[in-house]
């Protein structure tokens, strides 16, 4: 496995824990994984690209080494305002090549269009939004948030790493074993007694109070000026979880300028575990010529 090093600051109050593979001077990969997931999960699609790349991979806040907020919920304005200031303290002189997994797609192609002169090149790993609400559902969804918010949220805990590898495998039966039990090691910490904990704010649980607006998205959209990559897996369920009809989606790709599309074989929703090397290759058929270009800079220097 490629190295990686842990990197700390501080982003709006909140202690990040960006993840960093590569050399300083190399081509700059971001990328952004999805909920309940941590910046560890790239590991195996960083091992299989062939450029000169330096890849930089925040957890997000709530997540993996990240500290944990204090508000009562999490909400996708604070993940935007965070990636920014994350992209200004890495590359602030240039635009960046953002890559999004599922929420992390979704936070790289609204920001992409919120500040496109931020963006040169976007990888949309399944991330184009969530079903449609109506506004008639406020009522519901406030009574439900503030209910919920009386509550404990909580995720259970397993017996060792080895238990928690095993959900993993459940949940994703293309994962294999030795994936399964490194992603463990990340997404899991033992505490007092032995047992493991995710490394996730219970608080991710909790229902988030605003409606999700596809209008609202969709005009983000139309603000991407940046070449678009969407990458789906061959078996993947996710859009039916989400309820989003084929033609609902169909209509929010044909908002994004400039989007082609590629299907990894074999893979399901979480394709950067179930074949990493194809997402690899479809990544590079994007971002490649950076890598080269970056790799004749450093030549020439």
């Amino acid at each position: 496995m490629k190295h990686s090093a842990s990197l700390f600051l501080d982003v709006r109050g909140i202690r990040y824990h960006v993840r960093c593979w590569g050399r300083d001077g190399a081509a700059r990969i971001f990328m952004l994984h999805g909920w309940m997931d941590v910046s560890a999960s790239f590991q195996f699609v960083v091992d299989e690209l062939q450029g000169d790349w330096q890849v930089l991979a925040p957890d997000w806040r709530g997540y993996g080494l990240s500290a944990w907020t204090q508000a009562d919920c999490y909400w996708y304005p604070d993940y935007f305002a965070d990636l920014d200031r994350l992209l200004a303290h890495f590359q602030p002189e240039r635009p960046v090549d953002l890559v999004g997994h599922s929420m992390g797609g979704n936070i790289a192609c609204m920001y992409a269009g919120i500040r496109p002169e931020r963006v040169a090149r976007l990888v949309n790993l399944e991330g184009l939004g969530l079903k449609d609400n109506d506004p008639a559902e406020a009522p519901g969804r406030y009574a439900r948030w503030i209910g919920e918010l009386a509550g404990e949220p909580g995720f259970r805990d397993y017996r060792d790493y080895g238990e928690l590898a095993l959900r993993l495998q459940q949940a994703n039966p293309r994962l294999p074993a030795e994936r399964a039990a490194f992603l463990a090691r990340h997404w899991g910490r033992e505490e007092q007694g032995g047992r493991v904990a995710l490394r996730s704010d219970p608080r991710h649980k909790i229902v988030n109070p605003v409606l999700y607006r596809a209008a609202e998205a969709a005009a983000c959209a139309r603000g991407i000026s940046a070449p678009t990559l969407w990458v789906q897996g061959e078996h993947s369920e996710s859009l039916a979880r989400q309820r989003i009809p084929e033609a609902e989606l169909a209509r929010r790709k044909h908002g994004v300028r400039h989007l082609h599309e590629m299907v990894i074989p074999g893979a399901g929703h979480m394709m950067h575990h179930d074949q990493p090397q194809g997402l690899a290759r479809a990544i590079e058929s994007v971002l490649g010529a950076a890598a080269a270009g970056a790799t004749q800079d450093q030549r020439s220097a």
